[in-house]
């Protein structure tokens, strides 16, 4: 028989988060610490690589803004405990920020293969950027996935938590790169009734099954 290479599985978003216990740089964690809180768990592909140290470095000054909005962050790669810590001081000499989180060693690739955070494409060994946001019923709300090539922008993450809560909080969607403040969209009316009526409720109304409204 011939060798086929073998296709990740993937988590399904609005379903639990797959569950996992390791060891990080802060400790043993599990995903049932997080329950309560939203969490941010990312992977990347290596420690001591230059794109992912201005990730960490990124994260790390936003930790706060995530933070005020009940949000942990949790990294991962395939390397130690050891290489993180080894890691982590490096960066806080040499570019003065203190990695406040933790960060998963997952070495068997356990949890990187859970979340399917490993594409044989991309590098036989290493975790590619996928980001996970998960509520805090521990269900997968958000996935992103970024190459080995490029760093993610972390403000779109402190952006996408803000959305999720909003439109958690007010049963609303939000629009393209849509920030606080600015207008929503108004779920549209599923029935002919509520069609004809849309434009009469009050909403900023652009046809029955657009309308905006501020918060």
């Amino acid at each position: 028989m011939e060798n086929q290479e073998q296709t990740p599985g993937f988590p399904q978003l609005n379903a639990p988060a797959p569950h996992f216990r390791a060891v990080t740089t802060h400790g043993e964690r599990s995903l049932e610490d997080y329950r309560g809180k939203w969490l941010v768990l990312f992977s990347h592909p290596a420690d001591f690589t230059p794109v992912c140290t201005t990730e960490f470095i990124g994260f790390a000054e936003r930790a706060g803004e995530f933070a005020k909005r009940n949000c942990e962050l949790l990294g991962l790669s395939i390397d130690s405990v050891f290489s993180h810590l080894a890691w982590t001081r490096n960066i806080q000499e040499k570019f003065n920020v203190e990695i406040p989180f933790p960060i998963i060693e997952d070495l068997k690739m356990e949890v990187a293969r859970a979340y399917g955070m490993i594409h044989p494409g991309a590098a036989d060994t290493s975790a590619v950027r996928a980001t996970f946001l998960i509520d805090p019923e521990g269900i997968l709300r958000a996935m992103v996935y970024y190459p080995m090539s490029n760093g993610r922008s972390v403000d779109e993450f402190v952006r996408l938590l803000d959305a999720l809560q909003t439109s958690d909080a007010n049963g609303v969607a939000t629009p393209e790169a849509w920030c606080p403040g600015q207008p929503v969209i108004v779920p549209p009316p599923k029935t002919a009734e509520g069609a004809k009526a849309r434009e009469n409720e009050g909403f900023d109304y652009v046809d029955w099954y657009f309308s905006r409204k501020s918060l």
